[in-house]
């Protein structure tokens, strides 16, 4: 005789079976037998109950970074499906696993004016790499199954499930309950790259004089770290990056060169990028901001190398002298054994010199503007106070206005790996306070910390209800200047200083978190920095820094250009 269970419950199975430990969401009347479901069955995941669906999105995104593990959100129908949108377009475009679940009005209602009633098919699928409703309940397990392996293999991405409210209701037979735990992960499923590219690339690094690596994030997705680490020193190659593929080599390595690009490059990088005679981007689109609108490297003016899980990405915006389409890792792997004997000891230490005597001029810079004690807090006061406080193991969620230049050009992580997360696909303010969310239980034992311009707190503080509900100890630090700053700097340098519409009214930051019930400081002179962040490190549960700072269009940001 067939066993059944709830089409509601079949997900909750399916969840669990493919490894699913934390779902972040928010409630809805369509939602009612999903939650049924996860309240009634023993399943071991937790439900984290955020105060907006977008911020469930952001939430679950950086969770699946920072973990390797599929981000889990979910939402109700009609506004519910709107607002988790934007969290799967960061998401699909950072390659960042996530799955949307959003329920929905019944199939027998449609079309009949139901309340709610949205085209959520046709909504999500220009963002997603994958996107299904759910229209029958035996379509449950095999499309749950699809959606985990589209978003773990291959260049990962966002899925999203429509889940109607009679489907969740319906009978599933239980025999059709299976997954494969694998497809739980990133990166599931890898693939090599053909030996015959392998040799033919590692034949044009044998011939490099000057090479240099660009790495983007998909090393790190791909856990290749400690092979970019060693085809660098085969090579006595620097190590550039991307702003999403910080941490890809620990930044104390005497090969790490830091952030090339308009955001967060700086000339002293630029100029080793523009030495070299042969560049490899690994796991980089090449995009505008690492290359500067295809200026650095410039076309012809040296080989490009391009290896990338995604065979889409090679040959854009350079034609490419060899490609190798496929896992980083196992590419990295093959090529630094096709590539055999390294370089010399002399060619090494050359290496380690270019790249110190960069950093050194590029350091030396950053700290002048640092170390000004005339009342004014600059941002550079702000990173070089937490460069010197942060532990070790400490996590950075930053938004993408004034914070993430300053972190991508001078903040220095001690380790390899994904420390640092910011949402630079899109760009939408208000993804740091619930990003940081995701750190926490991603990475429970680590130190997490919000860092994010006044413009994005006004975007997501409802989050801090959040924080202060699940007595989550991390740290947040609003960068206050009453200004959307990256705008007026554009306005500065491409409008001749027309500022319109751009600056809005302070807002003490602290007594609006003590109002949610966190611990908070409010710092206008530099000489309290130090010792309120401090403090605020050291606070058993959730703390926030509010700091008066200068705007960001009168700032010294390492941002090559603020339009394009």
């Amino acid at each position: 005789m067939m066993t059944t269970m709830s089409g509601a419950e079949a997900m909750v199975r399916m969840l669990q079976l493919h490894g699913v430990k934390h779902i972040f969401g928010l409630c809805g009347d369509t939602s009612l037998p999903f939650y049924d479901a996860l309240f009634q069955l023993d399943h071991g995941m937790q439900h984290i109950l955020a105060r907006d669906e977008r911020s469930a999105a952001y939430m679950a995104d950086v969770y699946a970074r920072l973990s390797g593990r599929v981000g889990v959100c979910e939402g109700p129908s009609g506004g519910g499906a709107t607002y988790i949108l934007p969290g799967l377009v960061e998401a699909n475009d950072s390659s960042s696993p996530l799955l949307a679940i959003t329920t929905d009005v019944s199939v027998a209602s449609r079309g009949k004016f139901p309340l709610t009633e949205l085209d959520q098919r046709a909504l999500f699928q220009p963002v997603t790499k994958w996107n299904a409703m759910i229209d029958l309940p035996m379509q449950i397990p095999l499309l749950v199954r699809t959606a985990f392996q589209r978003m773990t293999t291959g260049k990962p991405g966002s899925t999203h499930l429509g889940f109607p409210f009679d489907v969740q209701k319906g009978d599933v037979d239980s025999t059709q309950i299976w997954a494969d735990a694998a497809l739980g992960q990133v990166p599931a499923y890898r693939v090599e790259p053909p030996g015959a590219e392998v040799e033919r690339m590692a034949e044009l690094l044998r011939q490099a004089q000057r090479p240099l690596l660009v790495c983007g994030g998909g090393p790190i997705i791909a856990g290749a770290c400690d092979e970019v680490q060693q085809l660098a020193e085969l090579l006595a190659a620097p190590v550039a990056t991307s702003v999403s593929g910080q941490g890809v080599i620990a930044d104390t390595h005497p090969l790490s060169l830091g952030v090339v690009g308009s955001n967060g490059g700086t000339p002293q990088t630029r100029d080793i990028l523009m030495a070299a005679d042969t560049v490899v981007f690994i796991g980089c689109r090449a995009g505008s901001v690492t290359t500067e609108r295809s200026r650095f490297p410039a076309s012809g003016q040296c080989k490009i190398l391009h290896i990338d899980v995604d065979p889409d990405v090679i040959g854009v915006n350079y034609a490419t002298d060899a490609a190798l389409v496929g896992d980083a890792k196992l590419a990295l792997a093959a090529l630094c054994e096709a590539i055999g004997t390294g370089a010399s000891q002399d060619a090494l230490q050359t290496a380690h010199r270019t790249v110190a005597a960069a950093k050194q001029e590029k350091f030396e810079i950053f700290r002048e503007y640092a170390y000004i004690r005339d009342g004014l807090i600059r941002p550079e006061t702000v990173i070089d106070a937490l460069q010197q406080l942060t532990p070790a193991e400490c996590i950075i969620v930053a938004d993408p206005g004034t914070p993430c230049p300053y972190f991508s050009g001078y903040y220095e992580h001690q380790r390899a790996g994904r420390h640092f997360v910011t949402n630079r696909a899109h760009g939408a303010l208000g993804y740091a306070l619930p990003g940081v969310v995701g750190a926490q239980f991603a990475r429970p034992n680590a130190k997490c910390i919000a860092v994010m311009g006044d413009g994005s707190f006004g975007f997501s503080c409802g989050e801090m209800e959040t924080v202060v509900r699940y007595q989550l100890p991390i740290t947040m630090l609003v960068i206050s200047n009453a200004v959307f700053g990256w705008i007026k700097a554009g306005q500065k340098s491409g409008f001749d200083q027309r500022y319109f519409s751009v600056d809005f009214s302070r807002t003490d930051h602290a007594r609006v978190a003590e109002a949610f019930g966190v611990k908070a400081w409010r710092v206008e002179d530099p000489e309290h920095l130090q010792d309120s962040i401090k403090q605020a490190l050291a606070t058993d549960g959730p703390a926030l820094v509010d700091i008066v700072c200068q705007p960001l269009h009168e700032a010294h940001a390492p941002v090559s250009e603020w339009i394009s």
